[in-house]
């Protein structure tokens, strides 16, 4: 089940609901809340957890720690702030709006947290028809987590991103072993995973609001924005490394494309989105 269309895996009080153990996978998921001012409960169990508004704001309780996330209208508008919950822990979430779950399978404990917009690194990666904008809001090198590694990437319509297909399932210098998470918004656009020698997946599907992409292994990419339609993915990436990395490898094939970006002009239509000024 590579594919999971919207509403699939849905079953209260989760619009999506991806557990390692749906994937068949170890350590990656992913759940969805739509709230309407209702205050859903829930225990994080073995999982770390952010707490990542789409569209909407809430207030997060967790282990005496209330956290008011100012949130967005919606991921087109702009770069959100969000919550980190630690493993073990009960959490409280209130709000109107979309909110996504990203989590791992983790064993550290690390404290309750707060990731103001302002601080999250806004990369433009990519040119040409390959330019897209990337939200680093929980990068390696952008806020501590155990295992856990999610981004935002904003393709504009008719561009491409995920591009040049790379893997990241063997480890080895340059690379790293992770599974992978793609859920969308805005489209309609397409993925595309594609296997490695002796390791076969073969995906190619139409992607819009809710939809998911799992990638256990093989190259992935492109993800295509249908010229139109702006396509919004949020990445949740986990794995066995004792070091958080994303680090991948491009497929032999298509790697030389990154040497044409330098002499590129910039896309004029990104970035996209930027977070709030402070205390505006």
């Amino acid at each position: 089940m590579s594919h999971i269309p919207a509403g699939a895996t849905a079953a209260a009080p989760w619009a999506l609901r991806v557990t390692p153990e749906l994937a068949g996978w170890t350590y990656a998921g992913l759940r969805v809340l739509n709230l309407s001012g209702e205050t859903v409960e829930f225990d994080t169990g073995e999982e770390e957890m952010l707490v990542l508004p789409l569209s909407g704001s809430c207030q997060v309780e967790c282990e005496g720690t209330t956290l008011a996330l100012r949130g967005r209208e919606s991921v087109f508008t702009g770069v959100s702030d969000f919550a980190y919950l630690p493993v073990g822990a009960t959490a409280r979430v209130t709000g109107h709006g979309r909110f996504a779950l990203p989590s791992a399978r983790a064993e550290r404990r690390l404290p309750v947290r707060y990731g103001p917009a302002g601080r999250v690194p806004v990369e433009i990666r990519g040119a040409g028809q390959a330019a897209r904008q990337v939200n680093n809001f929980c990068a390696p090198d952008a806020f501590e987590c155990d295992r856990l590694v999610a981004v935002e990437v904003l393709t504009p319509e008719g561009n491409w991103s995920s591009y040049p297909p790379h893997k990241h399932d063997t480890a080895g210098a340059g690379e790293a072993v992770l599974e992978e998470i793609y859920y969308f918004e805005g489209g309609p656009g397409y993925q595309r995973v594609y296997g490695s020698p002796g390791r076969p997946i073969d995906v190619l599907a139409e992607v819009s609001c809710g939809d998911v992409v799992l990638v256990p292994h093989g190259y992935h990419g492109p993800s295509m924005a249908a010229p139109g339609y702006d396509l919004y993915y949020l990445n949740v990436l986990a794995g066995p490394a004792a070091e958080r990395t994303m680090a991948f490898c491009d497929d032999p094939r298509h790697a030389w494309i990154r040497d044409t970006w330098a002499g590129q002009a910039a896309d004029p239509r990104l970035p996209m989105t930027s977070a709030p000024k402070e205390g505006s």
